[in-house]
């Protein structure tokens, strides 16, 4: 059995784009070249890896047992790449996927420290919703993931990392804000602007706020915390926040938070995770990186 890096790549790359013609354009090779290196390594392996649906390629169970040896040998060639270039301690690239409160408001800090400290500067950042992330993941399209929901996956690996205080917050005009502290029967029969379903924000409302409501409106459903803050600013309505996203808008005043009478089953904390893929190799860098976060501290 003779399988090559090259094959390895192309499976690897299927995987993530699911159509021979999209991993041509990725690897910028033939889409024949595709098809006949996927074809050998099956051949080599005496197993299909994809299940052929409407010319979309779907990893099956075969498939997925190769993946995370594929991935490893391809990263490990990656690093004996880099063994024998100029400045190989800095070199690579670490693919990181962060939800947005966190990849808004607290990867810039931590990667100009982690940049500091470790002299690498090469990242790319994706910024999405927790469910997003995850999924990426899983596809092996990120290294590491820094997100506000804890995501529960057979495949995933989840551990505590940051804590946030969120927040109720209004416009100034809004008549809660007249109330030194309200209870949780005044957020009954409220228009609500919340982020979108799979966001680790609105997973915090509907657990700690929304299930405790009998009536409430969501008026506005928007994917950005700026496009919220916004909309709340211009009294559109009420909406549940972190703290980290709206500290700038209420040293402004353009938000105000609303004092919650807290009661035992109702806490305004939430943990940000560190999630990584539990099969996936993690290169040197990878380990440097996941060890640094943990220690890392937030600085505002």
């Amino acid at each position: 059995m003779h399988i090559t890096l090259k094959q390895l790549q192309v499976f690897i790359c299927i995987t993530q784009e699911k159509t021979i013609t999209a991993a041509a354009l990725k690897l910028f090779i033939s889409k024949p070249a595709v098809s006949m290196a996927l074809a050998e390594l099956e051949k080599q392996l005496g197993h299909k890896l994809f299940e052929r649906k409407n010319n979309r390629l779907i990893i099956n169970e075969q498939g997925r047992q190769l993946q995370p040896l594929a991935d490893e040998q391809i990263e490990r060639s990656k690093e004996i790449s880099r063994l024998f270039k100029p400045a190989a301690q800095s070199s690579g690239k670490l693919k990181i996927g962060s939800s947005n409160t966190i990849g808004n408001h607290v990867i810039p800090s931590l990667l100009g420290d982690f940049r500091v400290t470790s002299s690498q500067s090469r990242q790319s950042l994706l910024i999405d919703n927790s469910a997003f992330i995850a999924q990426q993941l899983k596809d092996y399209e990120l290294d590491i993931g820094l997100v506000e929901a804890n995501i529960f996956d057979s495949e995933l690996q989840s551990s505590r990392w940051l804590q946030d205080e969120m927040l109720i917050v209004c416009h100034a005009g809004h008549p809660l804000a007249q109330e030194q502290q309200i209870t949780l029967n005044e957020l009954e029969n409220q228009q609500w602007i919340l982020r979108e379903h799979g966001s680790g924000t609105r997973d915090f409302f509907l657990k700690q706020i929304g299930e405790k409501l009998t009536d409430y409106e969501v008026s506005l459903e928007l994917n950005t915390t700026e496009a919220i803050i916004n909309c709340v600013s211009a009294g559109l309505g009420i909406s549940c926040m972190s703290k980290l996203a709206a500290r700038h808008a209420l040293k402004d005043k353009r938000l105000v938070q609303l004092d919650l009478k807290l009661g035992e089953d109702i806490t305004m904390t939430r943990d940000y995770w560190l999630i990584r893929h539990k099969e996936k190799y993690q290169s040197p860098l990878l380990k440097q990186f996941i060890e640094f976060a943990q220690n890392w501290k937030l600085p505002f």
